[in-house]
């Protein structure tokens, strides 16, 4: 055990509590979107409300990201043991390896990959902004730094 800033844990134990803690964050908002879904009767999966509130909470800054970046990438390197039992069960329907089936599969394929390049070219945007900013935030340090030393 160790005794870093007073605390007798590890950090190996501190991170599976902090992680445990960031997925019950993301567990409150799926049930925010179940309950806002049930009241409101919205076309919409509960899960999908949930994320736009997480959505909405992280632009407003309400959430930190830190509050659940290391429960997000847990669950997300896991997320492919949460795929196999359904395509497991594709077996059991051999009629989706028929035409129907096969156009099926194939608007699965094509709306994954939308997604895919969606979320891809909005990541690149967001992260072009925080480049920018971060970039007008030094420059505009630096201004100031020289403004004083000039004098």
């Amino acid at each position: 055990m160790s005794l870093e800033k007073g605390f007798p844990f590890s950090n190996d134990s501190m991170r599976v509590v902090r992680i445990i803690a960031q997925i019950l964050i993301l567990y409150i908002f799926y049930y925010a979107g179940v309950l806002i879904g049930n009241l409101t009767k919205l076309p919409l999966p509960a899960s999908v409300i949930g994320l736009m509130l997480l959505f909405i909470c992280l632009q407003l800054k309400w959430i930190k990201v830190d509050y659940i970046k290391d429960g997000a990438s847990f669950l997300i390197g896991f997320m492919m043991l949460f795929f196999i039992p359904p395509m497991i069960g594709i077996i059991n329907y051999p009629e989706l390896f028929s035409l129907s089936g096969s156009l099926l599969m194939a608007s699965v394929i094509v709306s994954t990959l939308f997604v895919l390049i969606t979320t891809s070219l909005i990541c690149q945007w967001i992260e072009k902004k925080e480049l920018a900013m971060k970039e007008k935030k030094e420059k505009g340090e630096m201004d100031h730094a020289s403004k004083y030393i000039h004098h």
